[in-house]
C-alpha cells in the first residue's frame, strides 16, 4: 500500500472516529456539525486535527476536543494525535453538512 493510500485510509478511521463525538447540547456529532477544519496525516501516521467549537464560551470547550483526540488516539496505528482549537473562522450554521441540518430541522 502506498503512503498516500495509507494516509487516506487513516483519515477516513479518523473521520470516523471523531463521528462517534457530540456536543452534549447538540444530538449531532462534531464532524457534521462542521466543527472539524482540518484533519491532516503526517508520515509515521502523526494525525494534526484543527477544530473549533459552536462558541468559544462552550460548556463543553475542554471535554470535547479532549474527546476527539481521545476518540483518534484509539485508532491501531496511530502514532501520535494533535488537536488545535480556534476560532478564526469563527463557526456559524453555514458550516452544518446537509445531514446535520436536517437533523435539527434546518431544511
Amino acid at each position: 500500500m502506498e503512503k498516500t493510500d495509507q494516509q487516506e485510509e487513516i483519515k477516513r478511521k479518523v473521520v470516523n472516529a471523531i463521528k462517534d463525538v457530540y456536543d452534549p447540547e447538540i444530538p449531532v456529532d462534531v464532524y457534521e456539525l462542521g466543527l472539524i477544519y482540518e484533519i491532516t496525516v503526517y508520515p509515521v501516521n502523526n494525525v494534526y486535527i484543527l477544530m473549533t467549537l459552536t462558541s468559544p464560551n462552550c460548556p463543553a470547550a475542554e471535554s470535547i476536543p479532549s474527546e476527539v483526540k481521545s476518540r483518534v488516539s484509539e485508532i491501531e496505528g496511530i502514532n501520535n494525535v494533535e488537536v488545535e482549537l480556534t476560532f478564526d473562522p469563527p463557526y456559524s450554521q453555514d458550516m452544518m453538512s446537509e445531514v446535520a441540518k436536517l437533523e435539527l430541522g434546518f431544511l
